[in-house]
């Protein structure tokens, strides 16, 4: 039987070799490269994490977020990098939701 974290790291190996992923990369580089896509990028970033932090405490966002949520979409969507970098990285979410799939299986079967 095959170490499983071994496979773990051939896995994690594999997926960097994915096109999907290497679109990812390369979507990213053309972000660091460009000052107006960065600095959006990172503060949507910014952002996104304060949004988690409200939602992990329980908090529901207030109708200020939720419009500063809908400025952002807009501002992205006015971005061609970054809006190509979600594009790439929602393409490569979809091997990832297929992989927790498998992986998560096996766990899935003890409560059935």
């Amino acid at each position: 039987m095959a170490n499983i974290y071994d496979l773990a790291n051939e896995l994690s190996r594999t997926l960097r070799d994915l096109p999907e992923y290497k679109a990812v990369v390369a979507s990213k580089q053309a972000i660091e490269a460009d000052p107006e896509a960065k600095a959006l990028f990172d503060e949507y970033l910014a952002f996104q994490k304060q949004l988690q932090g409200l939602m992990q405490s329980g908090q529901v966002p207030t109708e200020a977020v939720q419009q500063e949520m809908k400025d952002y979409m807009d501002k992205i969507q006015s971005s061609p990098l970054v809006t190509e970098f979600f594009t790439k990285q929602q393409q490569l979410s979809i091997y990832l939701g297929d992989l927790e799939k498998i992986i998560f299986e096996p766990i899935d079967d003890l409560f059935q």
